[in-house]
């Protein structure tokens, strides 16, 4: 079951079942996206179908259930840290696109940003 602060989200934000056009478009520009009409028209229908199914698990009698975070019980299995003799440079850059020893050349991508 959601929280309260979910579910008035939920409520607040998707008044009605149905994720209109106008919202696709906010929750793009939000997550910087940039989307075609076919792609906001397909999203529309989908976060559509994920809100029908959130105001159905809502209806899902949970009280006195733990919550959890993983269905099973699980514990860190955890290796013994053992030095193990490392690649040498030479072995490293072999089967690198390009390099110059003791750097990885790659593209920029810091320049590409407005891209």
């Amino acid at each position: 079951m959601l929280s309260n602060s979910a579910s008035s989200f939920f409520a607040r934000v998707f008044m009605s079942n149905r994720i209109d056009e106008r919202q696709v478009r906010h929750i793009a520009h939000l997550a910087r996206l940039r989307l075609s009409d076919e792609e906001i028209a397909r999203l529309g229908s989908q976060l559509s179908d994920v809100v029908l199914y959130v105001e159905k698990l809502n209806e899902v009698a949970t009280e006195g259930v733990e919550p959890t975070a993983h269905p099973l019980a699980v514990c860190n299995v955890l290796r013994e840290d053992v030095v193990k003799p490392s690649l040498g440079v030479d072995a490293v850059f072999e089967n690198a696109p390009d390099a110059a020893a003791p750097y990885f050349k790659v593209p920029k991508v810091l320049d590409q940003m407005d891209a």
